[in-house]
């Protein structure tokens, strides 16, 4: 369990919306890695609200690069930071766009390298911050403003990228997936990953009230209904070790959970059961490849 001492190293005053998971996330981070951090964030939600132009809501050293290379920005610290004979942790943090879709090149020559840096992303599902735009992160089903459900369309017609196995297929040191519905868990992993040297992909599942449409008191409720209904597993895999997975005493309906945010409304309708039902299918499929259920 980690004791730390209650850093806030997250100033107060930074712009996030009510309720928004990935400032939530980036408390719980913050708190973990300390002062001696540098940390490199591609364009997305957390640049957004932490740093408006001549502010900065960061008590670490903090870099703003693209949408599309932050991974090789950080290379680039760790690199310089070598080769001074200097150490801090260098870690990433950057959201489902800059890491699922615009920046996965940059994040796989990352792990190619292996390069000493911890990679989080923060998934809220969506580029939210410009609009809530589909992303390859975004739910089977779910609607957005560029995968909108129709009459010829029940919204994103794609499932999810799984992308912790393609970080798991680049032989990295550590992977695990978590949610801000479980602080514990999200900071015990984020130490261990600072912990160990190499290439470490960190995934944080970050409901957003805004882009999936709920009251924004419920963010960390959905976190939990996420991961009690098999949709988001929680698992880490440290390098030539056995998946350690987070149980589930009793799963939940992923009805339970998609009716309580507007982007899966139009699922409610009769003609929609069977996307329902293979949303049920995707969740049971994680339940059992997983061990979810205790």
């Amino acid at each position: 369990m980690v004791t730390t001492e209650k850093l806030n190293l997250l100033a107060p005053g930074h712009r996030a919306c009510p309720g928004c998971g990935a400032a939530i996330a980036l408390r719980q981070i913050l708190r973990v890695v300390g002062r001696e951090t540098i940390v490199v964030s591609a364009t997305g939600c957390v640049e957004t609200f932490t740093s408006p132009y001549g502010q900065s809501a960061w008590e670490v050293p903090w870099m703003h690069s693209l949408f599309e290379n932050s991974a090789a920005v950080a290379s680039g610290v760790e690199a310089a930071l070598e080769a001074k004979g200097e150490k801090a942790n260098v870690v990433i943090i950057s959201g489902d766009g800059g890491t699922f879709d615009i920046g996965m090149g940059a994040m796989s020559g990352m792990f190619e390298r292996k390069h000493n840096i911890t990679y989080i992303c923060y998934d809220n599902e969506a580029y939210m911050n410009t609009g809530v735009q589909r992303s390859s992160a975004t739910p089977y089903a779910a609607t957005t403003t560029t995968s909108p459900a129709g009459k010829n369309s029940y919204g994103k017609m794609e499932f999810k990228k799984d992308v912790p196995a393609i970080a798991l297929a680049h032989d990295v040191e550590y992977v695990a997936t978590t949610s801000i519905a479980y602080p514990q868990d999200l900071m015990n992993k984020v130490k261990k990953a600072i912990g160990i040297k190499g290439p470490k992909y960190i995934q944080i599942h970050t409901p957003c009230c805004i882009g999936w449409g709920f009251d924004s008191s419920q963010t960390i409720a959905m976190g939990k209904l996420a991961a009690e209904t098999g949709l988001v597993p929680l698992f880490e895999v440290e390098k030539g070790k056995q998946m350690v997975v987070r149980k589930i005493k009793n799963t939940k309906p992923i009805q339970e959970y998609l009716n309580k945010q507007n982007r899966f409304r139009h699922l409610a309708k009769e003609d929609k059961e069977k996307i329902m039902e293979k949303l049920q299918e995707i969740c049971n499929d994680n339940v059992k490849r997983f061990g979810i259920s205790e």
